[in-house]
């Protein structure tokens, strides 16, 4: 059998009519609340259990294929509605992630507890932000999710943002006094202070602390009455209402502090209360854009 030789258009003939294989990316390792994690490639379907996490990485320009049941922030419906539901941050809903098949799931905060579990179905990352270094790990966790996604320029670009922002905030709360962090639950209080999951906004900004030495054991911080308000006496009293955050019906913030004991206070007196965005700094904490939107509240109100 004489066999023809094989031209170049032949070659080519093939070569455009042929699949591609993907592109896949060098393998990346990057830092966890657990250690370091090395990822294979770039992943094409991630499911998300955590409200930082999420916040970050759509941030980024990422497709989430798989979220929580509730997102909490209005600003990320759009995440949600493009996503499929995969249980809540506490509870993950393994038939659905099944269905889903993620190239990647990450879990932190409220749901690290998962980690084991959701490890079976996927890789899985813990990117748990703790109180010990706040924005560091905001800053490492953006850079992290860059380089998973391939994002790596917009991730430099929202840190550029960060940097921005931290210091118009150090420069609006430049003695300016000190301030008391304060979260109500219906008609109960807890006050936070530097070392807690609210802390940053002390050690981040140089904001000195109104009491020190307050007890960071506590999830929920640490609780106190109105008459530690008022012997506190801050110059500014920031405020955070759980109820609101998580949309739970009770007393809200305005109304728990509307007392004699509170008004009397420097920051009361001033029109220094400052109520800040509850879901942004409570349920989203250690996502980078609400880092900046907690930051622009505080530039906002320090420097009017």
């Amino acid at each position: 059998m004489i066999r023809k030789p094989v031209t170049l258009a032949a070659v080519l003939a093939v070569s455009l009519t042929a699949p591609l294989a993907p592109v896949q990316a060098a393998p990346v390792t990057v830092p966890t609340a657990t250690g370091e994690a090395q990822i294979e490639t770039t992943p094409d379907t991630v499911a998300v259990f955590d409200i930082a996490a999420v916040d970050t990485i759509s941030a980024l320009g990422v497709e989430i294929a798989g979220v929580p049941n509730s997102l909490y922030l209005n600003r990320l419906n759009d995440v949600a509605q493009n996503a499929t539901v995969v249980g809540t941050l506490f509870e993950p809903d393994f038939e659905a992630l099944a269905n889903l098949n993620p190239d990647l799931i990450i879990a932190g905060g409220r749901s690290s507890a998962q980690v084991e579990a959701l490890s079976r179905l996927a890789p899985t990352l813990d990117m748990t932000i703790t109180p010990d270094g706040y924005v560091d790990q905001i800053r490492a966790r953006t850079t992290a999710y860059g380089e998973i996604f391939g994002k790596q320029a917009e991730a430099d670009a929202l840190l550029a943002q960060l940097d921005e922002k931290l210091t118009a905030a150090r420069n609006a709360v430049a003695d300016q006094g000190n301030a008391l962090i304060i979260l109500t639950n219906g008609g109960n209080i807890s006050t936070y202070g530097k070392g807690s999951r609210f802390g940053w906004l002390h050690s981040a900004l140089g904001l000195p602390e109104a009491v020190e030495n307050v007890d960071q054991t506590q999830a929920h911080g640490e609780s106190v009455s109105f008459e530690f308000i008022a012997e506190a006496n801050p110059d500014w009293l920031l405020v955070v209402d759980r109820g609101a955050a998580i949309g739970q019906a009770g007393e809200a913030a305005q109304a728990t502090l509307d007392n004699a004991l509170v008004a009397g206070t420097n920051a009361a007196q001033n029109g220094h209360i400052v109520y800040l965005d509850p879901a942004e700094i409570y349920v989203a904490g250690g996502g980078i854009s609400a880092a900046m939107h907690t930051l622009d509240q505080i530039t906002d109100a320090f420097g009017s």
